[in-house]
């Protein structure tokens, strides 16, 4: 069987959408760096399908977001606060991840949630 970029696209989405659901049940249960970790994947797949629809080519994260940033949040396609959103997830997730004695508190990452979920339905807009 052979896929196509509509195949990937899709794909990619569901992951996005799989990533936030994980984040919501980390919030649940108070996992903050997870949370975290997850939230920022949803946003970077559903990113990744957009430019894939776009047929942007990136090669890593740090290459995603520039293109993303170059292509949508420049050109006024996405807001800046969007653009920060992604950005600011993507410093998190690293800090959370690997930086030693942090943690992530409650207040501040719980109303990404709705953030992230807003992030991934605009995204989805432009994608359809």
């Amino acid at each position: 069987m052979s896929l196509t970029s509509e195949d990937y696209i899709q794909y990619r989405i569901a992951k996005s959408k799989e990533s936030l659901r994980d984040a919501k049940i980390l919030a649940e249960n108070g996992s903050w760096n997870a949370c975290v970790n997850r939230l920022y994947y949803a946003c970077y797949y559903i990113v990744s399908a957009l430019v894939l629809q776009n047929k942007i080519n990136t090669q890593t994260h740090s290459g995603l977001k520039a293109q993303f940033n170059l292509h949508f949040v420049k050109t006024g396609k996405l807001s800046k606060e969007k653009g920060k959103l992604y950005s600011d997830l993507m410093d998190w997730r690293q800090k959370g991840d690997y930086g030693d004695m942090f943690d992530f508190e409650q207040e501040t990452v719980e109303p990404l949630l709705v953030e992230v979920e807003y992030f991934i339905r605009e995204i989805e807009l432009l994608i359809s």
